[in-house]
């Protein structure tokens, strides 16, 4: 089951605000989806992401089949009663993953062939299996399998090189009639669940277009942009992101994989982008990168040593406002000093990752929160203008 209402637009962009209905919940949007790869987001509580707002999810498809497996999965009932999560939950096909095996994996028009990355046993996966995994899953939102397009080529002739047209053209017509018989296995199993078509065609705009008009004529209850965030330089990306999603159906949602920064959401929902995902906030987390309202902040920089300041004084997140919840530059005083999250770094304690992420998370959760409140009040062009000014202040 899927039910999206428009809410709002705004004039100036192609911006919009929504509301989507799935069968473990309501998801309000624009929204960041966490992901949470292995049946759970990165050293996050599940209780935490409540906190935080989190309202849907992500799993993966190809790391859950690998373990704990299906049969497992089977005996749970999905993964929903399996990680503890009662909202929301979309699952990717494994496509993207699939991409990433490079040489470890050989395509062809039935599926992929490929040597499990765990074990060594060889796999195959077609569209029909991607689908009656998410079945078992029982994900709110199915992706449909597809051939990421690289944007170095991987082709023997050409590796190493741009992706040619051809190639470009060859994926995503492929990606198009896997997509065919994942709508079709999908009905066969009578999933109650919703399928994403995916959008491919590599960085060229025609293909993009081609690929679009074919996925609206199979009426697929949402649609994604994928290939993007694949290696390719940042305009290149932001080209296609101005390209595709406000030419998908005004009436359903769309999603845009894999992507990004604070700027590239925010930039994506001028676009018409309703969802996103990225490793990004918990990746740069573990990795001592931390995302606020005035820049980025390293906290293995020296100078944060013995500083008092939490990480953001407006955030309102445990690491940074503690159990009171109230902000620092509101007079609250219970969070964590940018010292201690330097030195617990510093030592290699696994509270720092833990720490960063909620707080990297929060950040993301609660700039669509904005992005959301500015759309309720007509107000989004005023809120890019002080988004920018701020995170171009720094810390």
């Amino acid at each position: 089951m899927l039910k999206f209402d428009l809410l709002q637009t705004d004039p100036a962009s192609h911006a919009r605000r929504g509301r989507l209905t799935l069968n473990h919940g309501v998801v309000q949007t624009p929204i960041f989806m966490p992901v949470g790869t292995y049946g759970t987001v990165k050293g996050v509580m599940p209780r935490s992401l409540d906190d935080m707002g989190a309202q849907i999810i992500l799993g993966n498809t190809f790391h859950l089949w690998m373990r704990p497996g299906l049969d497992v999965m089977q005996s749970f009932g999905g993964l929903h009663q399996f990680e503890k999560w009662n909202k929301p939950i979309l699952t990717d096909s494994g496509g993207f993953q699939v991409w990433s095996l490079g040489a470890m994996r050989k395509i062809s028009e039935e599926g992929v062939k490929f040597s499990s990355p765990v074990n060594g046993d060889k796999l195959f996966l077609t569209p029909e299996i991607s689908m009656q995994i998410q079945t078992t899953l029982n994900s709110d939102i199915v992706m449909q399998f597809d051939e990421c397009t690289p944007y170095i080529s991987v082709e023997p002739k050409t590796k190493g090189q741009l992706t040619t047209e051809a190639e470009a053209r060859y994926s995503m017509e492929l990606s198009l009639r896997w997509a065919r018989r994942c709508q079709a296995e999908f009905a066969r199993l009578e999933n109650p669940n919703a399928l994403f078509g995916i959008v491919q065609g590599g960085m060229f705009e025609h293909l993009r277009q081609e690929s679009l008009e074919q996925l609206v004529a199979l009426d697929f209850p949402g649609y994604a942009v994928g290939g993007v965030s694949v290696g390719e330089p940042k305009e290149e990306m932001l080209r296609i992101m101005a390209h595709t999603p406000h030419r998908l159906p005004a009436h359903k949602p769309r999603y845009l994989m894999g992507v990004g920064t604070p700027e590239d959401l925010v930039e994506g929902v001028a676009q018409g982008v309703d969802m996103f995902d990225c490793v990004m906030p918990t990746r740069n987390a573990r990795n001592g990168t931390l995302f606020t309202r005035f820049g980025d902040l390293k906290i293995r920089n020296a100078r944060h040593k013995t500083d008092p300041q939490p990480l953001d004084a407006s955030c309102t997140c445990y690491a940074c406002a503690g159990s009171s919840g109230v902000a620092w530059d509101q007079g609250g005083r219970d969070g964590f000093s940018r010292a201690y999250l330097h030195h617990l770094d510093r030592c290699g304690e696994m509270l720092s990752p833990m720490l960063t992420s909620v707080h990297n998370l929060h950040y993301y959760l609660n700039l669509m929160r904005e992005v959301r409140d500015a759309l309720d009040v007509g107000g989004f062009g005023a809120f890019v203008a002080r988004f920018k000014a701020e995170r171009g202040r720094g810390v």
